[in-house]
């Protein structure tokens, strides 16, 4: 079973050892991000620096000049890794280490974007902006992202790419210092949450038959037991149905859902076209078609007449990888389970060889190690006694 770790350009560059030492853990693919969003990362064993603050989303390259210029909305560049060419640099000493790169984009998640250009944002009912959420709905967005999907997976030496947030964000994040866990909201709340009623959105729902401002107040009342300390519970798309009412649910599932899948296929195509033949692109994504956040909701035969594949989160249960793994079962395309090997992130690198047989045996043909920069030596360890028995 083919096996890659995730990595930063900063795990690498500076560290002449880094290459080598990922390559002996028995991988075959590194994933590289080159477009990601803002983190505090540690960097255990670098002979420089043991903290990188990425302090906005940015991409790990020189972006193009011609592509970008004059364009309201354009990709940060980075300042906390040396060189003008992070990604390049980490990318070439991974392939002299006889690893096959592919890069890490992260599309519709950046928190700067959203500070800058307030109306990029997600607004939720009560009209809120979410500033790590640009609306896909919207065209300058879409038109943005489609654009920084080509420019940062098809890096030079780059085998495919794996496209993380390709799809809907909402209202669940790891924010700096959070404080949204005193009220208990469930699936079907974070989805209402998570609903957009920006102008594009607003029309969108209009067009599926439900008015906009109707909709807005049924899903304050739906919540307002949650903020009154009754809790809201409710799960999956009947717990939707059952908080807005069977026909506004509806019309928001297909707008959203179609806006998504629009999206996908025109960041796949926009890569498709700029990379080489052969390049393989994959989805991070999560088989309920109306969950946002990193791992995106997708229409399950849809992406896979999208993308080549997806990357699916597996840690956990057995049962949380049934639920993700299943729904792909027996319809083709690569299907990457991600595993955390992280143990104070809530990996569990000692059980890998066990999991991993398990998410075979559901169909997984790939793995994915999350993440082999922030990982500490014994659970590296850990991860290459696996990988050595998995073969």
């Amino acid at each position: 079973m083919k096996a890659g770790a995730f990595l930063y350009p900063w795990d690498v560059v500076g560290d002449p050892d880094a290459a080598a030492r990922i390559a002996d853990l028995g991988v075959r693919q590194v994933t590289l991000a080159s477009a990601y969003h803002s983190t505090r990362a540690l960097t255990p064993r670098h002979p420089a620096h043991r903290v990188v603050t990425a302090e906005h989303a940015a991409v790990l390259y020189p972006p193009d000049p011609d592509r970008w210029a004059g364009r309201a909305l354009a990709p940060y560049r980075q300042s906390w890794t040396p060189g003008d060419d992070p990604y390049g640099e980490a990318a070439g000493a991974l392939a002299a280490a006889g690893l096959e790169v592919h890069s890490w984009v992260v599309l519709a998640h950046s928190s700067r974007l959203g500070a800058e250009h307030p109306d990029t944002s997600v607004v939720n009912a009560y009209g809120d902006r979410y500033p790590w959420a640009p609306c896909i709905a919207r065209p300058a967005v879409r038109a943005y992202l489609v654009d920084l999907a080509a420019e940062a997976a098809a890096r030079p030496g780059t085998h495919g790419t794996e496209l993380e947030s390709c799809g809907w964000y909402g209202f669940a994040h790891l924010h700096a210092h959070d404080k949204v866990a005193g009220v208990g909201l469930g699936e079907a709340a974070q989805y209402l949450m998570s609903l957009c009623f920006c102008p594009e959105c607003r029309e969108g729902y209009g067009k599926e038959g439900a008015d906009p401002d109707d909709l807005a107040a049924a899903v304050r009342r739906a919540l307002e037991p949650a903020w009154s300390g009754a809790g809201s519970p409710e799960s999956g798309r009947d717990g939707i149905g059952k908080l807005l009412g069977p026909e506004r649910a509806d019309a928001t599932l297909r707008w959203r859902g179609r806006v998504a899948r629009t999206f996908q296929e025109e960041a796949v195509a926009s890569v498709r076209a700029a990379a080489p033949p052969g390049f393989q692109v994959l989805l991070h994504a999560d088989p309920v078609p109306y969950r946002t956040g990193a791992n995106v909701g997708v229409g399950v035969d849809h992406v896979l007449t999208v993308a080549d594949g997806v990357v699916l989160p597996c840690t956990g249960s057995d049962s949380a990888r049934e639920a993700v793994l299943g729904p792909f079962a027996g319809r083709g395309g690569v299907r990457a389970a991600n595993f955390g090997i992280v143990t104070g992130m809530g990996g569990s690198p000692r059980t890998l060889e066990r999991d991993a047989a398990h998410a075979a045996s559901l169909g997984a043909d790939e793995l994915r190690l999350y993440h082999a920069g922030l990982a500490s030596g014994p659970d590296l360890e850990a991860v290459a006694e696996a990988l050595s028995r998995l073969g």
